[in-house]
């Protein structure tokens, strides 16, 4: 049976929300969310919290979760997450752990499903893809509305589909930060995806990824209806 190493990377760090992977969302810090649903899915051999932030660190053990402790050097804003990836998977394999697959759980991605990691992990199992990203199926933000700016006037991205009608668009998808599972030799090429990459589609509604503080407010509230 593959074995597939989990790994939530939650650094106490972030501009934009302070300290929003332990931020209470309806009555749960943040980072809460996923690891539930990573401790609900039936196919991940082992999961981890990486993070430099000690009540990041105390929050998620005491909700079961394991944690390694990232190195300072590793979480910078613009430490790549690859990197954080590659010290996991160099911290246990030096204990003799061998997975054949990874996958990353943004905590900032609360409304994915244990069920999501599984039927994401058994699409990629079953292909002979590198990686499998999740994603949701764009429609009022298409890039056919979408505009540059030339000297102060509004240019259409997309020239081509500028007078479509919404229902002749072709479609397109937007990363929502929830699923990336890759094949672990991926890693030796210095890259999570490599060149084949499937997506898993969720529904929009689903795939909120909190950015800012309206986000959290958007969670607090969808969550909280919930329960």
């Amino acid at each position: 049976m593959s074995r597939v190493l989990g790994i939530i990377p939650a650094r106490g760090g972030s501009k934009g929300v302070p300290l929003k992977n332990i931020r209470q969302v309806a009555g749960r810090p943040l980072i809460a969310y996923t690891i539930t649903a990573a401790q609900a899915s039936r196919l991940l051999t082992r999961c981890v919290v990486s993070t430099d932030h000690v009540e990041t660190a105390q929050i998620s053990a005491a909700l079961g979760c394991e944690v390694i402790q990232r190195p300072a050097a590793l979480a910078q804003d613009d430490t790549p997450t690859l990197d954080a990836v590659k010290h996991v998977f160099t911290t246990l394999e030096s204990q003799g752990e061998i997975f054949d697959y990874g996958l990353v759980l943004q905590p900032t991605s609360p409304l994915r499903t244990g069920l999501d990691i599984d039927s994401a992990l058994q699409a990629l199992f079953r292909s002979d893809a590198d990686s499998i990203v999740s994603v949701y199926q764009v429609s009022d933000h298409h890039p056919a509305r979408m505009y540059t700016l030339d000297n102060g006037q509004l240019v259409s991205f997309d020239k081509r589909f500028a007078t479509a009608r919404r229902q002749d668009l072709p479609p397109v998808y937007h990363r929502n930060g929830a699923i990336y599972a890759f094949r672990r030799n991926l890693l030796e090429q210095n890259t999570l995806l490599g060149n084949h990459i499937l997506p898993y589609i969720m529904e929009e509604d689903r795939s909120l990824n909190i950015d800012n503080e309206y986000d959290l407010v958007l969670a607090d509230f969808i969550l909280g209806k919930k329960k």
